[in-house]
């Protein structure tokens, strides 16, 4: 039996000050003060904003197959430090996860390393090929319990195939999740299609060609009556797709990334690899839709799309480097610098769209982006949202260190994380209570 926990005085939503008894996984009481029971670990959260702890709909943790880039256990370690309690992990692995054999060990691995809840997200066709769909049924009914299916980094271009597989999930109210990219409209694509791209002479990948997809399975998914979730959501244009579709009342769902919220195609000029992403980097006109997005609830989650990769597939020329950068351990900072600190969004609001959003989506509502009150599940985050640092890519807990905020300051972090009331990360200050 774990030794209970008081954290006195913590903001909590970042709003009322309150106290909480945490006791074998639970939070068993909230109020102004606790009773400290013997032998009880108390922390001192002045000045901290207490959150559920968060949930991201959208990671990428490598293994099987590419460990060299990340594994189950760097990949769960920077989530923890982050703040997140549960991840999806995406299924473009090697081999593939699309059967019940490969999601039952990234599960299971998952709960092996117990840093975080790692739930594995099917891939919709057999080998992420677009020809076949893969064992959703199988893998929806196994231990597991996958619920969102995505060939994530492909699309599903085929409209017979994305119908069929809208059908199969709608059985167990299952999502499919779209990585929006018409393949045609971006062969040999490097960057967004723009005066940037014209200017730098990189092959640029247009607006519509995430549109287009949008707007599509948005009809196909109201047709079927099933739930499709858009992936990274990149343009102001997709933006008013999406809004659209939720005014007819269609299932669906968006995501957008810290990093389409912050940066924009004016990064490229660098030529720098780590500003190279799917979907690419937009214009402000693009961020600032989004971040009104955002903040009206559009868009509905905020999601990572933690994507590391080993270094020889970053450290080279653009047109040859891999698409994607790190997230899991910058995403707050982040938020904090283009939502909270601007006064776009609170920190209700972030706990609405990085804890309870994608939980209630991932269908892990049960376990996590529970409220912070009393018999719930002691999923928590600690938030220092003074606490400056600058990103120093090779102290980040991820394997890799593709991310593209290196040498820049971030406003806050999280300071500490608890899985079902267990410290998965501490900030040095908070280790010694532990002691």
């Amino acid at each position: 039996m774990s030794r209970p926990i008081v954290i006195n005085n913590a903001h909590l939503y970042g709003d009322t000050v309150a106290s909480l008894l945490i006791e074998d996984g639970l939070i068993t009481q909230v109020a102004d003060t606790v009773e400290t029971p013997d032998g009880a670990v108390v922390i001192d959260a002045q000045g901290l904003v207490a959150l559920p702890g968060l949930v991201d709909l959208h990671t990428h943790l490598r293994e099987p197959g590419r460990e060299d880039a990340e594994t189950i256990e760097t990949g769960s370690r920077a989530a923890a430090r982050g703040g997140w309690t549960a991840v999806h992990a995406m299924a473009n692995t090697n081999p593939v996860a699309d059967t019940a054999g490969v999601v039952e060990q990234v599960y299971s691995r998952g709960q092996e390393i117990g840093l975080v809840d790692v739930y594995p997200v099917g891939a919709v066709t057999i080998g992420l090929k677009g020809e076949h769909l893969s064992e959703m049924g199988a893998m929806a009914s196994s231990k597991a319990r996958v619920r969102l299916f995505s060939d994530d980094g492909v699309c599903v271009y085929d409209p017979v195939i994305m119908r069929r597989a809208l059908e199969y999930v709608k059985t167990f109210d299952g999502a499919v999740v779209q990585h929006a990219q018409d393949l045609r409209l971006t062969e040999g694509a490097q960057m967004h299609e723009g005066e940037v791209s014209a200017e730098l002479g990189l092959a640029g990948w247009p607006a519509v060609a995430e549109e287009s997809i949008v707007a599509r399975d948005a009809l196909l998914a109201e047709h079927v009556g099933s739930r499709v979730h858009v992936q990274h959501l990149s343009t102001a244009g997709s933006v008013e797709i999406i809004r659209w579709a939720k005014e007819r009342g269609i299932k669906v769902t968006a995501e957008a990334t810290p990093h389409h919220l912050l940066l924009t195609d004016e990064s490229a000029r660098t030529y720098d690899p780590l500003f190279k992403v799917n979907p690419p980097l937009r214009t402000q006109a693009d961020v600032d839709a989004l971040r009104a997005a955002v903040a009206d609830g559009t868009i509905d989650i905020i999601a990572t799309d933690h994507a590391p990769h080993a270094s020889e597939d970053k450290d080279c020329e653009w047109a040859a480097a891999s698409f994607g950068m790190l997230g899991l351990e910058t995403a707050l900072g982040v938020i904090q610098k283009v939502l909270v600190d601007t006064g776009a969004a609170t920190w209700r609001d972030v706990a609405r769209l990085m804890s309870e959003a994608p939980a209630r989506i991932g269908q892990v509502d049960h376990l996590h982006g529970r409220p912070i009150a009393e018999g719930e599940p002691a999923n928590l985050t600690l938030v220092d949202p003074k606490a400056a640092w600058t990103v120093t890519p090779e102290a980040l807990a991820s394997r890799a260190s593709n991310t593209p905020y290196g040498g820049i300051e971030l406003p806050g972090r999280a300071v500490a994380t608890f899985l079902r009331g267990v410290p998965t990360h501490l900030d040095a200050q908070l280790e010694g209570a532990f002691a």
